[in-house]
């Protein structure tokens, strides 16, 4: 094996960079030459990419997002896509494909190895919602961020007697809005996975109001209020969430039936941005280190998953059969603290 490459797609998440630096790292140790493909499939398609060296990834570990850069390309849904990635090998020469990213890029992954292409999977996603691993860099990050807004907003919330609504990202699964309404000790949590029960949130609302003069709500953007009326998708198919304005549908909701002011923030994408935790940094450094080892020996069809602390190979095929989501014990503790 003389050239390998890399390259991150989807969401850019805390804990890219570890991973690029730990891969490249290994992949240079053992003289391979290391191409870092830029904005994700996008570059595969139009084979555009860089040499990483000692001297791009020098300074790369504490840094967010991604230096490779990002992208929603899908190549099954562009004419001809995948046998342009199978081009794109034999024209750069590239011997093996380590691809960071979620179960979009590593659902493409998925099928082009199923087709012959050696490539390994580094899963990430800070909605920590991927099938086969405990914990995926970036979740750590974004959940740390995710409690910091929900404690800044109780002391508004507290000063100005106010219930505060604080909308956090979390498409199909609410890990992150979990961690923030557990963490930050919120009056109701909402959820994808916990049945909406509006006179129970108000209920918690009032009560909360009540004793304390203020309440907190944390809500997942994926939750179901109505039938959703977006129009815009990306080339996976998914739904620009951003447009649905959960949180402040909810804000307006509380307002209307308890009569209490009622503010709404949303986080967006502040969550993603920013150096990662220390959590995500070597999560996302081992996951590199062990994805380039295995390509190197040959292993591939297989991406990185940390369970029970070890990092293990589990089949790429896994993230076609769903997303990991909340628990019904997870939410039963949301109900003790509330």
């Amino acid at each position: 094996m003389k050239t390998v490459a890399i390259l991150t797609g989807g969401g850019d998440c805390p804990g890219l960079n570890p991973a690029i630096y730990g891969a490249t790292k290994y992949a240079i140790k053992n003289g391979i030459k290391v191409l870092g493909i830029i904005e994700g499939w996008k570059g595969m398609l139009e084979r555009d990419f860089i040499v990483l060296n000692e001297d791009s990834i020098s300074d790369i570990m504490g840094q967010g997002g991604t230096i490779l850069g990002t992208s929603r390309t899908n190549p099954f849904s562009r004419e001809g896509g995948a046998a342009t990635v199978k081009d794109t090998f034999e024209t750069l020469s590239i011997n093996g494909l380590l691809t960071a990213g979620g179960d979009d890029t590593l659902g493409v992954s998925a099928k082009l190895s199923e087709m012959g292409l050696p490539i390994v999977g580094i899963p990430k996603t800070m909605d920590n919602d991927l099938l086969g691993t405990d914990f995926t860099f970036g979740f750590d990050s974004a959940a740390t961020v995710a409690i910091d807004a929900v404690m800044r907003l109780r002391d508004t919330a507290k000063s100005h007697r106010r219930v505060m609504v604080l909308e956090v990202m979390g498409r199909h699964a609410g890990w992150v809005g979990l961690y923030a309404g557990l963490g930050g000790y919120a009056d109701y949590t909402l959820i994808p996975e916990r049945d909406l029960n509006w006179g129970e949130l108000i209920e918690a609302v009032e009560s909360a109001h009540k004793k304390r003069k203020h309440a907190i709500v944390v809500v997942s953007e994926g939750v179901k209020l109505s039938e959703s009326n977006g129009t815009e998708f990306d080339e996976f198919g998914h739904e620009n969430l951003a447009k649905r304005d959960v949180g402040q549908r909810v804000a307006d909701t509380i307002a209307k039936k308890t009569g209490l002011v009622t503010r709404s923030a949303k986080l967006g994408h502040i969550e993603r941005g920013g150096p990662p935790t220390l959590f995500d940094r070597i999560l996302g450094l081992r996951s590199g280190v062990t994805a380039m080892r295995w390509l190197i020996e040959g292993k591939t069809g297989v991406m990185t998953a940390m369970q029970r602390n070890e990092i293990i190979e589990v089949p790429l095929s896994i993230v076609a059969q769903g997303n990991r989501n909340v628990g019904q014990d997870w939410v039963e503790l949301l109900e003790v603290i509330e």
